[in-house]
């Protein structure tokens, strides 16, 4: 039985979506002049929101990628949200966004120190270079996620595409750090 709980944080959700038509982005840059828009850096258009705090990016093809959400619900209501305001000025949009989740992107504490010399021998599937990264990378196949563990106790977990695989995910390491007596406590 684990000695603590782990605190875990999502702190970004990326999402791509698409409405299925293009967009003329110089026409929404006209209309929404807190819109980025520099073609000859970059091919999208940068749309911010407040409410949720994100930003999304706007693609000729009808592509959006939003960043920035904290939760998948979070991210879908924003995407929703940038196309009810395009919709508000004028851009004619005839379908509803099609949302998919790619990566969360989550903060974690252990409540305790990880020994990473002994765990970089004893996990599986895991890299150890502290010379050029002070955090262990260890890679899981079921849920497929990478945690980056690091002496602290902290973790950092991505490529998880629903919050429950980082829970899956961050329990299964700490179970396996437990059992395998790599977690200290004071």
């Amino acid at each position: 039985m684990a000695q603590t709980k782990p605190k875990i944080e999502i702190v970004n959700v990326v999402a791509s979506a698409t409405i299925e038509q293009r967009l003329d982005l110089l026409d929404i840059e006209k209309k929404f002049p807190g819109v980025e828009y520099h073609p000859e850096q970059f091919p999208g258009a940068v749309f911010r929101l407040q409410e949720p705090k994100t930003a999304t990016l706007l693609f000729g093809s009808g592509k959006m990628v939003n960043t920035g959400g904290k939760s998948e619900e979070m991210s879908v209501k924003a995407v929703n949200k940038v196309v009810q305001k395009l919709r508000k000025g004028k851009i004619k949009i005839k379908n509803k966004p099609i949302v998919t989740i790619q990566n969360i992107v989550s903060s974690i504490n252990l409540g305790g120190k990880v020994n990473l010399e002994q765990a970089a021998r004893t996990l599986p599937r895991s890299m150890y270079e502290p010379e050029q990264f002070p955090g262990l990378i260890h890679r899981m196949l079921d849920p497929k996620t990478v945690i980056l563990i690091f002496s602290s106790g902290k973790l950092v977990c991505v490529g998880a595409k629903l919050e429950a695989e980082i829970h899956r995910s961050v329990n299964q390491i700490h179970s396996l750090l437990e059992e395998k007596n790599l977690m200290m406590y004071d």
